[in-house]
């Protein structure tokens, strides 16, 4: 069986990397590393830009099933931030805002793409 190579799915998970490298930049601009950010902030623009190229590409009932998909994104991204709070408070030291909110938002972006997957194979 062969894919669509334009997807809602994939444009859902194109989204949720590049709310993943804005959760990020925080974390480079504290740290001092300009150039991770710079390099950061141009992957973002190729990733928003692949993405809404894709989001062109949909057929009118594929962009009709993304919004389903973005609110089940956001809902994930909150499952992440739960997830990454209660390991944290259980194995770590408090940690900055900054490495929370990076690590919650790729816990969230990890379970969003892991629930596609698992719904697709089903």
């Amino acid at each position: 069986m062969q894919q669509t190579v334009y997807s809602p799915k994939r444009v859902s998970v194109a989204v949720g990397l590049c709310i993943v490298m804005l959760a990020a930049l925080p974390r480079y601009m504290v740290g001092g590393h300009e150039t991770r950010q710079t390099l950061l902030l141009m992957a973002l623009v190729l990733v928003a830009g692949a993405a809404a190229f894709q989001w062109r590409m949909l057929s009118q009932e594929a962009r009709q099933a993304l919004p389903a998909l973005i609110k089940r994104l956001a809902i994930m991204l909150v499952l992440g931030a739960l997830v990454m709070g209660a390991w944290h408070a259980m194995f770590t030291d408090w940690i900055s805002w900054q490495v929370f909110i990076s690590h919650a938002a790729t816990c969230g972006l990890l379970l969003h793409a892991v629930s596609l997957w698992w719904s697709a194979r089903e």
